[in-house]
């Protein structure tokens, strides 16, 4: 009975040795996974800001001065050439301050607030119009969250004495089913503000395998339609 008893518990041992060994090598790689994925965030908001700042240097055109506060279709992720974004289609003198992942929501972006209204007022100085483009990064926000990013926006962008028009998300195929949601919301935002919208939610545009983002083609045709409907 003594040997019996003893092996009984050297193996209950042994078992909790082996479950406790594995749950130590669980929390490792979850650890590990953990950062990587942080470090995976930190380089792709890294990459974001320097397309920014690579896109805010691109001025074109001449005329009244035109600024363009956008998501990635602004500064023009996936093309070759920043500059062949779609803003570039628009008369004037033309200023993007565009941010790969943003919305008009705070929380919008993975990498802080980047939200329109954050950076609206600093960079809206001597603009004669602002144009202000997306929502598809707000396809997952609810519709509160939108409303309190427009609501900030209009309040930094309120007494300077720009005109400013809206232009809501086209029909992207990857976030197709969020766009009726969020056109209908900042059409009505727009309008209880007395500020332009301009409607996308209807344009059939080429998009790139990612089914999100512009082909080049794709951002000339989008940038030739809003500079239609600006007239």
């Amino acid at each position: 009975m003594t040997v019996t008893w003893r092996w009984g518990h050297r193996s209950t041992t042994a078992s909790v040795v082996v479950a406790l060994l594995v749950v130590s090598v669980l929390v490792q790689l979850g650890t590990a996974h953990l950062s990587r994925a942080r470090a995976a965030e930190q380089s792709r908001c890294a990459r974001h800001a320097a397309d920014a700042d690579r896109r805010a240097a691109l001025v074109t055109g001449s005329g009244r001065r035109v600024v363009v506060i956008g998501d990635s279709w602004s500064v023009g992720l996936g093309l070759r050439d920043l500059s062949a974004s779609w803003p570039t289609r628009l008369p004037g003198e033309v200023h993007v301050a565009g941010f790969s992942g943003s919305g008009f929501s705070r929380t919008a972006s993975p990498c802080g607030d980047r939200s329109y209204a954050a950076r609206a007022r600093r960079v809206v100085a001597d603009a004669d119009l602002v144009v202000v483009e997306g929502g598809l990064n707000d396809h997952d926000r609810s519709t509160a969250a939108i409303t309190v990013g427009f609501l900030r926006l209009m309040r930094a962008l309120a007494g300077l004495g720009q005109e400013v028009v809206v232009v809501g998300p086209a029909p992207a195929p990857a976030r197709r089913s969020a766009v009726p949601r969020v056109d209908h919301l900042l059409a009505a935002l727009s309008g209880a503000h007395g500020v332009r919208y301009v409607s996308a939610a209807d344009w059939e545009l080429p998009y790139l395998p990612d089914r999100l983002h512009l082909t080049a083609e794709g951002h000339a045709r989008f940038g030739e339609l809003v500079a239609e409907q600006l007239g």
